[in-house]
């Protein structure tokens, strides 16, 4: 009996996917007659989601994916990595705008951030469960320079 190393879900003889999670699987036999589904070594060292996750951690950890071999060759950390930059870019300009109206625009900015902030954790979320989950406009603009490499 096999199970899946990313979620510990039984794994079905002979498949390469796991039914609960869907990581692909490499059985691996550990000599006592029972099978333990390995999920397959990252080249980087760092899982795939992981590096997701950490390049919404400020904009700086996404540059320097960006900028960093191996993850700059991985569409999915490129696009999250990419898709942080635009959203904070996005909002330093909404911020700049709103912060030169008097009073309605300091209350909306505060409103925007936490907005902001719910997002952002959902950005967390979804990069860590290894999702591409697109912000509006600019999720399609992070695609576009994600696999534009």
């Amino acid at each position: 009996m096999a199970f899946c190393a990313s979620c510990g879900g039984q794994i079905n003889d002979g498949s390469t996917f796991c039914a609960k999670c869907g990581r692909p699987v490499l059985v691996e036999s550990t000599g006592g007659g029972a099978a333990v589904a390995a999920a397959p070594a990252a080249a980087g060292g760092m899982a795939d989601n992981v590096a997701g996750m950490l390049a919404y951690v400020t904009f700086i950890p996404a540059i320097i994916f960006l900028a960093m071999a191996p993850y700059n060759r991985n569409s999915f950390i490129r696009f999250h990595a990419f898709q942080c930059i635009f959203f904070s870019v996005a909002l330093f300009a909404i911020h700049l705008v709103l912060d030169f109206i008097p009073i309605i625009g300091w209350a909306i900015s505060m409103l925007v951030s936490l907005l902001a902030l719910g997002l952002w954790i959902v950005l967390l979320l979804k990069a860590y469960q290894g999702q591409r989950w697109k912000v509006p406009i600019l999720g399609d603009m992070a695609e576009k320079q994600a696999n534009a490499m």
